[in-house]
Protein backbone atom coordinates (compact mmCIF):
# COMPACT_ATOMS: atom_id res chain seq x y z
CA UNK A 1 0.00 0.00 0.00
CA UNK A 2 1.55 3.42 -0.85
CA UNK A 3 1.89 5.43 2.42
CA UNK A 4 0.16 8.68 2.69
CA UNK A 5 2.24 11.55 3.07
CA UNK A 6 0.29 14.31 4.09
CA UNK A 7 -2.30 14.16 5.89
CA UNK A 8 -4.65 14.71 2.14
CA UNK A 9 -2.80 12.08 0.74
CA UNK A 10 -4.81 9.22 0.23
CA UNK A 11 -3.33 5.44 0.61
CA UNK A 12 -4.01 3.14 -2.29
CA UNK A 13 -2.27 -0.34 -3.09
CA UNK A 14 0.22 -0.07 -6.01
CA UNK A 15 -0.33 -2.13 -9.20
CA UNK A 16 0.96 -5.67 -7.50
CA UNK A 17 -1.06 -5.40 -4.55
CA UNK A 18 -4.16 -5.10 -6.66
CA UNK A 19 -6.02 -8.76 -6.43
CA UNK A 20 -8.94 -10.22 -8.62
CA UNK A 21 -11.10 -11.01 -5.77
CA UNK A 22 -10.75 -7.35 -4.68
CA UNK A 23 -11.77 -5.91 -7.79
CA UNK A 24 -14.64 -8.25 -8.16
CA UNK A 25 -15.30 -7.35 -4.73
CA UNK A 26 -15.54 -3.90 -5.47
CA UNK A 27 -17.55 -4.20 -8.62
CA UNK A 28 -20.36 -6.45 -7.36
CA UNK A 29 -22.23 -3.64 -5.97
CA UNK A 30 -24.51 -1.62 -8.14
CA UNK A 31 -23.55 1.44 -6.27
CA UNK A 32 -19.81 1.35 -7.15
CA UNK A 33 -20.37 -0.33 -10.30
CA UNK A 34 -22.53 2.69 -11.28
CA UNK A 35 -20.41 5.09 -10.03
CA UNK A 36 -17.12 2.74 -12.15
CA UNK A 37 -19.70 2.89 -15.51
CA UNK A 38 -19.99 6.99 -14.84
CA UNK A 39 -16.26 7.22 -14.61
CA UNK A 40 -15.44 4.81 -17.70
CA UNK A 41 -18.14 6.99 -19.70
CA UNK A 42 -16.36 10.74 -19.06
CA UNK A 43 -13.01 9.71 -18.99
CA UNK A 44 -11.94 11.85 -16.67
CA UNK A 45 -11.20 12.76 -13.10
CA UNK A 46 -14.45 13.71 -11.60
CA UNK A 47 -15.15 15.42 -7.96
CA UNK A 48 -17.40 12.93 -5.62
CA UNK A 49 -20.15 15.78 -5.65
CA UNK A 50 -20.27 15.04 -9.72
CA UNK A 51 -22.13 11.66 -8.94
CA UNK A 52 -26.00 11.64 -8.27
CA UNK A 53 -26.22 8.17 -6.16
CA UNK A 54 -29.16 7.01 -4.23
CA UNK A 55 -27.38 6.79 -1.24
CA UNK A 56 -26.60 9.02 1.95
CA UNK A 57 -22.93 11.25 2.26
CA UNK A 58 -21.75 8.57 4.12
CA UNK A 59 -22.59 5.49 2.43
CA UNK A 60 -21.33 7.37 -0.83
CA UNK A 61 -17.64 7.43 1.14
CA UNK A 62 -18.17 4.23 1.91
CA UNK A 63 -18.27 3.09 -1.58
CA UNK A 64 -15.37 5.39 -2.26
CA UNK A 65 -13.46 4.20 0.00
CA UNK A 66 -13.96 0.40 -1.16
CA UNK A 67 -13.25 1.40 -5.03
CA UNK A 68 -9.96 3.19 -3.98
CA UNK A 69 -8.84 0.34 -1.63
CA UNK A 70 -9.46 -2.35 -4.01
CA UNK A 71 -7.45 -0.46 -6.68
CA UNK A 72 -9.96 0.24 -9.10
CA UNK A 73 -9.52 4.46 -8.60
CA UNK A 74 -7.10 6.66 -7.36
CA UNK A 75 -8.48 9.80 -5.48
CA UNK A 76 -6.77 13.26 -5.10
CA UNK A 77 -7.07 16.37 -3.60
CA UNK A 78 -7.25 18.99 -6.02
CA UNK A 79 -7.88 22.69 -3.55
CA UNK A 80 -11.08 21.31 -1.46
CA UNK A 81 -12.43 19.04 -3.82
CA UNK A 82 -11.57 15.29 -3.74
CA UNK A 83 -11.21 13.70 -7.40
CA UNK A 84 -11.74 10.34 -8.86
CA UNK A 85 -10.36 8.47 -11.69
CA UNK A 86 -10.23 5.07 -12.93
CA UNK A 87 -7.54 3.14 -13.27
CA UNK A 88 -7.60 1.39 -16.41
CA UNK A 89 -4.51 1.62 -17.37
CA UNK A 90 -3.47 -0.87 -13.95
CA UNK A 91 -6.75 -2.96 -14.36
CA UNK A 92 -6.46 -3.41 -18.30
CA UNK A 93 -2.79 -4.91 -17.39
CA UNK A 94 -4.00 -7.04 -14.77
CA UNK A 95 -6.84 -8.55 -15.89
CA UNK A 96 -6.68 -8.21 -19.81
CA UNK A 97 -10.88 -7.20 -21.13
CA UNK A 98 -11.90 -7.80 -17.72
CA UNK A 99 -13.18 -3.70 -17.13
CA UNK A 100 -14.26 -3.37 -20.54
CA UNK A 101 -16.62 -7.17 -20.04
CA UNK A 102 -17.94 -5.92 -16.98
CA UNK A 103 -18.61 -2.37 -18.43
CA UNK A 104 -20.75 -3.96 -21.62
CA UNK A 105 -22.70 -6.26 -19.15
CA UNK A 106 -23.49 -3.24 -17.03
CA UNK A 107 -24.35 -1.62 -19.90
CA UNK A 108 -26.33 -4.49 -21.39
CA UNK A 109 -28.10 -4.67 -18.12
CA UNK A 110 -29.34 -1.09 -17.70
CA UNK A 111 -30.60 -1.34 -20.65
CA UNK A 112 -33.10 -4.41 -20.01
CA UNK A 113 -34.12 -2.77 -16.82
CA UNK A 114 -35.17 0.30 -19.02
CA UNK A 115 -36.95 -1.63 -21.51
CA UNK A 116 -38.62 -3.33 -18.13
CA UNK A 117 -39.58 -0.10 -16.79
CA UNK A 118 -40.86 1.72 -20.10
CA UNK A 119 -42.82 -1.68 -20.47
Amino acid sequence: MTTATSPRALEHPTRDEISLEGVLHALSDPVRLRIVRDMAREDAALSCSYFDLPVTKSTTTHHFRVLRESGVIQQMYRGTAKLNALRRDDLDALFPGLLDTVLTAAGAQADRQEGVQQA
